[in-house]
């Protein structure tokens, strides 16, 4: 290694699973208004119940683009070695799981797609949050002289 250069500790595998979590959540949250659409109109459905599931849906929203802005972006979280910012995307990371817990079985009604679309929402969040917790001891491991 050449004198004043660091090794690289980022973590290319969390890179690809956060821009594939991001085209993967900008398809499922479209998927999500269309059968909120499909269920409001067809499926007898308490407009108290939908109204709170919309609202939890745009929360939801909210909070997956301030976890993938803090974890993936070349200034923030990953790609510049922050831990800080790499631990408040894992920190983001616990609602988003609940959030997708509760649209995989809490909702009033589940379809199948919607039981499918959370499933691997949630293989990602798994993977990530493993692969994120590495990169944080990586992170934190290295001496900064």
């Amino acid at each position: 290694m050449a004198p004043g250069s660091q090794p690289i500790l980022s973590s290319a595998p969390l890179q690809v699973l956060f821009y594939l979590n991001s085209w993967y959540f900008a398809a499922f949250y479209l998927a999500e208004v269309l059968m909120f659409i499909y269920k409001g109109v067809l499926l007898p459905y308490p407009s108290d119940n939908l109204v709170l599931d919309v609202v939890l849906l745009l929360l939801f929203l909210a909070l997956e683009i301030l976890r993938i802005f803090y974890g993936e972006q070349s200034h923030k979280g990953n790609l510049c070695e922050r831990s800080l910012a790499s631990c408040v995307s894992l920190f983001v990371l616990l609602p988003c799981t609940a959030l997708a817990m509760y649209y995989l079985l809490l909702q009033t009604f589940v379809l199948r797609l919607e039981f499918l679309l959370n499933a691997v929402l949630l293989c990602f969040y798994g993977l990530e949050f493993l692969l994120g917790l590495i990169s944080i001891s990586a992170f934190s491991r290295a001496k900064v002289y």
